[in-house]
């Protein structure tokens, strides 16, 4: 069943939130090792690349450390480029992963030309961080079909949180009120079992939470995810192809260029 988005209301002051950075890479302590990495092998050059040319090369090296770094940043975006090209690679493999299946939150047309499909987590910091303005480009993008993909990864040890508010979402779409369940767990920094609760009970949604068919919806999902070889949240599909970037202003670049198609 497709709903209707809400209509915009007053931009509030935003909050603070983390500094949003791509997914795909794996943050300041991977560079830093991967730096060192890359340093101690030039550093061995001379050994390996014997006469001049490894001293020369040693020589550069250390008066210019930035270089270093720069191979680094290169490194990454390689990575990231081929880490894309095989999600894509398994979602043209795997279109059924990218569809609404029965009981999933879809909002707009269903014979859209954009449709956006996102896989997040409620504990999830950058998810969290992009909901507001997600929210606003669904808003802005009536014509564009957005999927919800409920994957709640992270749990850590008997943590059940992440799980508890991607079924409790799931019972709110059941009663036709997903949209204002899902911003509210977005926007609690503190989220527990217990303050989803108090979100469910503040939107009139009735019942137990972990019904069977959420069980079952949010078990598909994770097999999705592991058929589209993605590695974490927030990851956005658009047109069946994996989103560089979770920024929405960026989103809205890409969604922008489809209906331009």
């Amino acid at each position: 069943m497709t709903d209707d988005v809400p209509a915009p209301e007053p931009a509030a002051a935003p909050a603070e939130t983390p500094t949003l950075k791509s997914r795909w890479l794996t943050g300041r302590s991977m560079l830093a090792l991967g730096v060192s990495v890359v340093a101690l092998g030039f550093a061995a050059a001379p050994y390996v690349v014997p006469g001049l040319f490894g001293s020369q090369v040693r020589a550069y090296l250390l008066n210019h450390p930035e270089v270093l770094a720069e191979a680094q940043v290169a490194y990454q975006v390689q990575q990231q480029n081929d880490q894309q090209a095989r999600v894509n690679a398994a979602a043209a493999a795997h279109p059924g992963a990218l569809r609404a299946a029965a009981g999933e939150p879809a909002f707009g047309p269903a014979d859209a030309k954009v449709t956006v499909v996102q896989f997040f987590d409620y504990q999830c910091p950058y998810c969290k961080a992009v909901a507001p303005d997600f929210l606003r480009l669904m808003q802005a993008n009536p014509d564009v079909r957005f999927i919800f993909k409920e994957w709640p990864i992270l749990d850590h040890g008997e943590g059940i949180t992440s799980r508890y508010a991607a079924q409790a979402a799931l019972a709110a779409q059941a009663q036709g009120k997903y949209l204002a369940v899902h911003q509210a767990l977005m926007a609690e920094r503190a989220l527990t079992p217990q303050a989803v609760d108090r979100i469910l009970a503040a939107n009139g949604v009735t019942g137990p939470v972990g019904s069977a068919e959420a069980a079952r919806i949010v078990t598909n999902v994770r097999v999705d995810a592991t058929n589209l070889t993605i590695e974490g949240t927030p990851t956005f599909f658009i047109n069946g192809k994996a989103s560089p970037t979770h920024d929405p202003a960026g989103l809205a670049q890409i969604i922008n260029a489809e209906k331009a198609k």
